[in-house]
């Protein structure tokens, strides 16, 4: 058995954030969407099934809470979330992950997905910033 580690293919475009009890939680840099990241922390994970059924719990509810953030961080930057599209694609990074993206109607790619689809917009420092603190506000527990 391995150390649990991140594929370096989420350096780019998100940055960590805080560490749940089961995923490490990262943040999609990209103004146009309220997006986290949800990596479940154990080695060697590529689907849902490699999880146990206690690990699949789990990552529910911190899908649920990364949903409710989502929402705090389209309100914050002024995007307030009307759907929640949740996906756990891994057509390009195998390692087990799930995407909790904030969308509205008037988002500029509505109704299509937004993976791989136009250039991201960066929150900019500052923003960026408030997020990561609210997260880390938000308890590691």
């Amino acid at each position: 058995m391995y150390a649990f580690q991140i594929d370096p293919a989420f350096a780019s475009g998100s940055v960590a954030a805080v560490d749940w009890p089961l995923c490490h939680v990262r943040v999609q840099d990209d103004a146009r969407f309220p997006w986290l990241i949800l990596i479940p922390r154990r080695p060697g994970l590529h689907e849902l099934e490699d999880l146990d059924p206690a690990g699949r719990a789990a990552l529910v509810e911190e899908v649920v809470r990364a949903g409710q953030y989502v929402r705090e961080i389209g309100a914050l930057t002024g995007n307030p979330v009307e759907k929640l599209n949740i996906a756990a694609l891994g057509n390009v990074t195998a390692q087990l992950h799930v995407h909790v993206v904030g969308r509205r109607h008037d988002d500029g790619l509505w109704p299509d997905p937004v993976w791989g689809r136009g250039a991201a917009s960066p929150y900019g420092a500052p923003v960026l910033q408030r997020i990561l603190s609210g997260l880390r506000l938000s308890g590691a527990g």
